[in-house]
């Protein structure tokens, strides 16, 4: 059984997908960029202030089931720069989490006008 999860103070979907779906114990997270969710245009032109939109995204998302970054067991990052933006990247996304850090994927991707995209999969504890 899947619950969708939503909120307006994380980026709304651009397209035909959830923000979140809660599937038993475990919340999944579409793929969020940096879109301000006030506004709904791209927060920055750096990967620095991306990524703390995409983070402020997802914790939102998160939130919405009473969960925190230190629920998120799984990470899958798109970066438009691999090589150029990942030390910057992963500066900021280090900051939102405590150890032990979730498993992570980090990729360089083609992405549409934006330089960084992340999804999560966390647990919740009973």
């Amino acid at each position: 059984m899947k619950k969708e999860l939503r909120t307006t103070e994380g980026a709304a979907p651009i397209g035909a997908y959830s923000q979140g779906l809660v599937v038993g114990d475990f919340v999944y997270t579409s793929g969020m960029g940096p879109l301000d969710p006030q506004t709904g245009e791209l927060a920055g032109d750096d990967i620095v202030t991306q990524t703390h939109q995409v983070m402020r995204n997802l914790g939102a998302i998160l939130a919405a089931h009473g969960l925190g970054f230190d629920d998120v067991v799984k990470a899958t990052v798109h970066l438009q720069h691999l090589k150029r933006d990942f030390a910057a990247y992963n500066e900021v996304y280090q900051s939102y989490f405590t150890q032990p850090y979730p498993v992570r994927t980090t990729v360089g991707s083609q992405l549409l006008d934006i330089l960084v995209e992340i999804d999560f999969v966390a647990h919740k504890s009973a």
